[in-house]
């Protein structure tokens, strides 16, 4: 093995990023500074307190909703800046350099994967009186779509809804769903034409989380431990008439338009995790001593992590393309789950490595890198499985 001799100006700390988008606009270079002074300063400080207990400060909602970070999917006439799909990018990409996969995930659940179906298919008398709120942070919205036996088969899905007198009533249970214990709002997916096959007969409900006959039961997680998710029963839930979110029978196409948000800012998040988990190691292994000097003298350790961080990268630069894409208007399905099904495994491959190049400190708990493996698994589960989003880009090929 090649040994390099120290060099002092090589072993200070350093923070290890990724270069800017050449073409990304003046107002997301702003908002990616002002996300990451946010995360330094509010997020990083507080987040293993936020792992111990299991659950995120509604105030931290209630800042994020102030600085305006709640209401970028949102049109302005409801008190959103209506900025698009790259700014979801960027965003999603700072939280994630939090290293708090829980804090990122419940954020992003609200704002790019639950409320936008809001804002894409309510009625303007559903976005005067749910949105608002949703962007100052004051009311806090989950998506509950996946069900004990329904995860990537979304059309599987068994919830029912009945129209009875002047509104539903609701039957079923929902799984894994992020904010449902401490959240506000559920978005809900529920089968309303029993005779319908398949993805036909599936509606989109908006269901306040207070209502009789909802209970959740919070389940005890491998990671994302901040983030509160919880099974969902819903049992004889009446809800108005007026609950319905778009048109009746074709929530399953609202579904699968809203995951193309979720898969792009599952890129971010892998993006940032991965450019976290890399600068980390980096500054551990500058200042690790072992064999005579700090172990990035060593080149099998310089050339791993050169490695890990240009898979990083050519990761990263997919998803900004799919975003672009999608803020273009192009249909980029296929590159949307290419994203999908590469970003995270890609960020597992990167912690996994980071973790070997800690040693044993890397495998206590209490260190960043041991709680980002941890939360870097289930990316590439949840919004569609690895294997589903390759026969997704296998059908277009």
């Amino acid at each position: 093995m090649n040994v390099m001799t120290s060099d002092p100006r090589q072993l200070t700390e350093t923070a290890f990023r990724f270069a800017e988008q050449p073409n990304l606009p003046e107002e997301l270079r702003m908002l990616r500074e002002q996300v990451r002074r946010f995360v330094e300063k509010e997020v990083i400080p507080h987040g293993e307190a936020w792992e111990r207990d299991g659950k995120i400060p509604r105030e931290i909602f209630r800042r994020m909703g102030a600085l305006g970070f709640l209401g970028m999917r949102h049109e302005a006439e409801y008190g959103g800046t209506d900025m698009g799909p790259l700014a979801s990018m960027v965003f999603a990409e700072e939280l994630g350099r939090s290293s708090f996969g829980g804090f990122t995930s419940s954020t992003l659940v609200h704002t790019d994967m639950s409320a936008v179906h809001i804002t894409l298919r309510g009625t303007p008398e559903q976005k005067r009186k749910y949105l608002p709120a949703i962007i100052r942070g004051e009311t806090i919205c989950s998506i509950a779509v996946t069900e004990p036996d329904a995860g990537s088969d979304v059309a599987g899905l068994k919830t029912r809804a009945t129209r009875d007198g002047d509104g539903w009533v609701i039957n079923g249970s929902k799984m894994f769903i992020t904010n449902a214990v401490y959240g506000d709002i559920l978005i809900v997916a529920a089968r309303t034409d029993p005779q319908a096959k398949g993805s036909r007969g599936i509606s989109l409900f908006i269901v306040e989380r207070n209502t009789p006959g909802i209970s959740a039961t919070k389940l005890d997680k491998h990671g994302w431990l901040c983030s509160d998710t919880a099974e969902i029963a819903f049992q004889d839930v009446r809800v108005p008439a007026d609950s319905l979110l778009g048109e009746e029978n074709k929530g399953f196409y609202g579904i699968m338009e809203t995951f193309q948000n979720e898969r792009i800012c599952i890129g971010g998040i892998c993006a940032g995790e991965s450019a976290k988990a890399i600068e980390l190691t980096t500054n551990y292994v500058k200042t690790r001593q072992a064999f005579g000097g700090p172990l990035w003298n060593q080149q099998g350790v310089r050339l791993k992590l050169a490695q890990l961080a240009a898979k990083a990268a050519a990761a990263r630069q997919l998803a900004y393309h799919a975003a672009e894409l999608a803020a273009a208007g192009q249909d980029c399905l296929r590159e949307v789950s290419m994203v999908k099904a590469l970003s995270p495994e890609v960020l597992h491959e990167v912690v996994h490595g980071c973790l070997q190049l800690h040693g044993g400190s890397g495998f206590m708990r209490g260190t960043p890198i041991e709680r980002m493996v941890r939360d870097a698994r289930v990316l590439t589960i949840g919004g569609g499985a690895t294997e589903v989003m390759l026969e997704e880009v296998a059908k277009r090929m």
